[in-house]
């Protein structure tokens, strides 16, 4: 069995953890005798950690790691090609594919867009799956475009057209046509207490994100 390349692409950890060291201590208030403090100020420090978590949408800082056959690097064009059951993964998504190509910043530090052909199935933060011939993802954007038989579902609500791009940090997509085919969509409404039966859970060896069930 031939061995597997991986590949962890770390973004700049100047970019995003700036600010992040710890305070002086001379920045520190004295300690107070007294008992514990009232009830606000205990709110008030519990405030900033809220801050800092990751909403979804927003460009991660966890590195991506992927798995490929093979690997070809292009340091010139900033390029980097996997190919061979490419398989990507950054924090709950993932991303599959016969051919991905990661294009990098001047310094090669940073992703700045993936396209993905062959097979390509994508499964994002927020558990919606999709498929289509070719995917596009801009991480300054935080766009994906799935082009050719694109289809996207989560649950058993269906989304089917030629083109179909997802603004992931507005939580909005669109859906656009071919000269074969219109735009198809099937939604299911809701129903409190409906029990879900009968429901096909992921195939064998399927790409799936940890936190989807």
């Amino acid at each position: 069995m031939r061995s597997r390349t991986v590949l962890i692409l770390a973004v700049a950890a100047a970019l995003w953890v700036a600010g992040a060291a710890p305070a002086d201590s001379q920045s520190r208030a004295p300690a107070r005798k007294a008992g514990p403090p009232p009830p606000k100020a205990q709110e008030e420090k519990a405030a900033p950690a809220a801050k800092g978590e990751r909403k979804p949408g927003q460009p991660s800082k966890a590195p991506i790691v992927i798995d490929a056959d093979r690997m070809e690097a292009l340091k010139r064009e900033g390029l980097v090609i996997f190919t061979g059951n490419v398989v990507a993964k950054q924090d709950n998504s993932v991303q599959s594919a016969d051919r991905m190509e990661v294009y990098l910043d001047e310094k090669g530090e940073r992703v700045l867009r993936i396209v993905s052909t062959g097979n390509v199935r994508i499964v994002t933060e927020d558990c919606r799956t999709g498929t289509a011939r070719r995917a596009e993802y801009y991480d300054d954007e935080q766009r994906l475009l799935l082009i050719g038989d694109a289809k996207v579902w989560q649950d058993d609500n269906v989304v089917t057209g030629e083109e179909i791009e997802i603004l992931l940090a507005e939580d909005r997509s669109t859906v656009k046509g071919g000269a074969r085919e219109r735009v198809k969509s099937v939604f299911y409404p809701k129903r409190e207490g409906a029990k879900e039966e009968g429901k096909p859970g992921p195939k064998k060896d399927e790409p799936r994100a940890a936190s989807c069930g």
